[in-house]
């Protein structure tokens, strides 16, 4: 079969290649694990009415919430990253695209992460009567 993919592309035996490989293994085991913690929590324990400003006010009130949220941003980022430049690898054959193309990954990639993770972090949990006042 020939097209526009690499065809020597064989198992990872060493090096970067090889922990991005086990990489992608354990994080999507990891994630799958916390996405399932996360719907059942989210949607199943609570009711989808009852999700407001003050349920994450209050789900945030906590650290382990918010560490819980930034391991899988920062874990689904990665993953994804990872698999992008998987992609990026098979298929982009000139070098010059490759290169763009994974910076662009890289850079996009270290901005979400980092918007994300601030976010989360620097959350500060307001009383919802103080912001309904000061909206009015």
């Amino acid at each position: 079969m020939t097209g526009n993919y690499r065809t020597d592309r064989l198992r990872p035996s060493g090096s970067f290649e090889l922990v991005a490989w086990v990489f992608m293994r354990v994080s999507g085991i990891v994630l799958v694990l916390m996405v399932l913690g996360h719907l059942t929590y989210m949607h199943v324990l609570n009711s989808v009415n009852s999700i407001d400003y003050q349920f994450v006010a209050n789900r945030y009130a906590t650290p382990f919430w918010r560490i819980y949220d930034l391991l899988m941003l920062i874990l689904a980022m990665l993953h994804g990253i990872n698999g992008f430049r998987t992609v990026t690898e098979d298929y982009v054959r000139k070098n010059q695209w490759r290169l763009f193309w994974i910076s662009t990954l890289y850079v996009l990639g270290f901005i979400f992460i980092v918007v994300g993770a601030l976010i989360i972090l620097t959350f500060q949990p307001q009383d919802i009567a103080k912001i309904s006042e000061a909206m009015r």
